[in-house]
């Protein structure tokens, strides 16, 4: 289990592999984001996207997800985000691409007024497969800190 006393500054993740498809990429838009250019091919072909390309906040939920899985298989004494600051879609993300992730640790702050727990600042960056970023923001996440024994 990773406490928040485990964590520093600098310390580096890598992550994720998740196939973008574009019966997903429909879906998600269908519920959530239902513009022309995540809907259709044609109507995407007559904007900058030139084709088909997933919402921004389908990316965040495929980040999402990834970091998830990365989580079940790394435990972490989480308590959940504070937020996320400073979210910027970097380039589309289309059918067909295969993204992961990478983050660095920004900030480790104990908690002043609860001593059990504490706060991580961290990059989150998004990659498609030619290593190019997609998605980036910064997040707050709680965290316990190591029991005493």
């Amino acid at each position: 289990m990773l406490y928040l006393d485990d964590i520093a500054v600098g310390m580096k993740r890598s992550f994720g592999g998740y196939a973008v498809t574009r019966e997903e990429v429909l879906a998600f838009a269908e519920k959530y984001d239902p513009q022309p250019f995540h809907l259709s091919d044609e109507a995407a072909a007559q904007t900058h996207f030139g084709r088909l390309a997933a919402s921004g906040w389908h990316t965040c939920a495929m980040t999402m997800a990834m970091f998830v899985e990365h989580m079940k298989a790394h435990p972490q004494a989480s308590l959940g985000a504070a937020g996320v600051d400073e979210l910027r879609w970097l380039k589309p993300v289309y059918p067909g691409d295969v993204l992961r992730c990478e983050s660095e640790v920004l900030e480790v702050r104990p908690s002043q007024s609860r001593p059990e727990m504490g706060s991580v600042r961290n990059s989150m960056t998004t990659f498609n497969q030619h290593d190019e970023p997609v998605l980036r923001f910064t997040a707050l996440a709680l965290m316990r800190r190591r029991p005493a024994d």
